[in-house]
């Protein structure tokens, strides 16, 4: 449960950090079950990439139907001009999306600890559900920018709901491309929409003319690991390249509220698993 203040700053800012919130054990025990996917995973079964910069574009079906499944997503860089990995498969992966909090037992146990639901109806999440979960790698030198987006952009409801807890496994820093936002943002209006329809096109709509925030004026969120990071899904936010020779790490979780109308239009399409 959040005190009165940190309710207050998470209103306030539209994010709180719970600083080393979780102990380094179980931050190792869900590292492990990735590298563990990661191991598992055919290298040659897919070439589907994950990017922000593309979301105008159509999905392709593998992407699609890990609404519901565990699925691994190169970075853009991973592969050479020969169409063959520059780097080993485990320094390669973007992220393993997007049903793990349900067909990987550790992610599982994780996600249904009392205290993730207890933060969610803190911040007024009266019947708190996980829509979706992925670990992401922000791997060493080819770790890729992703642009400015608010997360109610991929989980419309009506009112707005869903939330996000970032979950820091490793450390993250300006170096290796932590998470940064801008004051003052809390109630940014939701500027786009990403659709998906009957035929499984999808396409991302404008919904606001306004620009997003100069990034001459953002605040690096840097913080160890273990640490979590709320925000509301209307809060502005992106990270910048991994440069540096250390992975930056980090579990997401997006979680809407049972009582809100989930619009049809959204991409993801899987029952959420409902949170105590």
């Amino acid at each position: 449960m959040l005190s009165k203040e940190q309710q207050s700053q998470y209103q306030e800012q539209g994010y709180l950090i719970l600083d080393k919130y979780f102990d380094h054990s179980v931050m190792d025990t869900l590292q492990n079950a990735a590298l563990k996917i990661v191991e598992d995973f055919d290298e040659n079964s897919t070439r589907s990439i994950f990017s922000t910069e593309n979301d105008t574009t159509s999905r392709d079906r593998y992407f699609l139907t890990s609404d519901d499944a565990i699925k691994c997503f190169f970075e853009e860089d991973a592969f050479g001009r020969d169409g063959e990995l520059v780097q080993s498969k485990s320094l390669s992966i973007n992220k393993i999306g997007h049903a793990l909090h349900k067909y990987n037992n550790a992610f599982n146990a994780f996600c249904q600890r009392p205290d993730i639901a207890s933060i969610a109806k803190s911040i007024g999440q009266i019947h708190p559900e996980i829509r979706q979960s992925m670990y992401i790698f922000k791997q060493p030198k080819i770790g890729g920018k992703v642009r400015w987006h608010q997360d109610a952009t991929y989980f419309m409801t009506y009112p707005t709901s869903v939330i996000t807890f970032w979950i820091a496994i490793e450390d993250a820093n300006k170096q290796n491309g932590c998470l940064m936002v801008t004051p003052d943002t809390a109630l940014f209006p939701i500027k786009e929409q990403f659709k998906r329809f009957e035929d499984d096109t999808t396409r991302l709509d404008a919904l606001s003319d306004v620009q997003w925030p100069s990034e001459s004026g953002a605040v690096a969120l840097e913080v160890q690991k273990g640490s979590l990071v709320v925000f509301n899904g209307q809060l502005p936010h992106y990270s910048n390249a991994n440069t540096s020779a250390k992975s930056r790490h980090a579990v997401t979780l997006h979680i809407t509220c049972g009582t809100t109308r989930y619009d049809e239009l959204n991409w993801l399409r899987a029952k959420a698993m409902k949170l105590a």
